[in-house]
């Protein structure tokens, strides 16, 4: 005795199999897109790095100071030498 195969029509399974390679390369593009998210990542922590160890060269040599980035000016930062106290009566 044969059992009858049960299957979808052939436009169906095309379909099906259209929109599953769809999906596939859809997540690959996702994995190819996160492993550069990854590399930018770093890149930026690099960055920011470098720019932090700058900064505190320039402050060894400068002091505390604001930099124009236009045109290379700065001013110096002054602390302010006393503290107010919000709590007074």
């Amino acid at each position: 005795m044969e059992t009858e195969i049960k299957k979808i029509t052939a436009e169906q399974l095309k379909k099906i199999n259209a929109e599953q390679k769809e999906l596939q390369a859809l997540l690959t593009n996702i994995g190819v897109l996160e492993s550069q998210k990854h590399s930018y990542l770093h890149q930026l922590a690099e960055i920011n790095k470098s720019i932090e160890e700058f900064k505190s060269k320039l402050e060894e040599e400068y002091g505390p100071i604001n930099i124009n980035l236009q045109d290379g000016s700065y001013t110096e930062i002054v602390k302010e030498s006393g503290s107010t106290d919000l709590n007074e009566d």
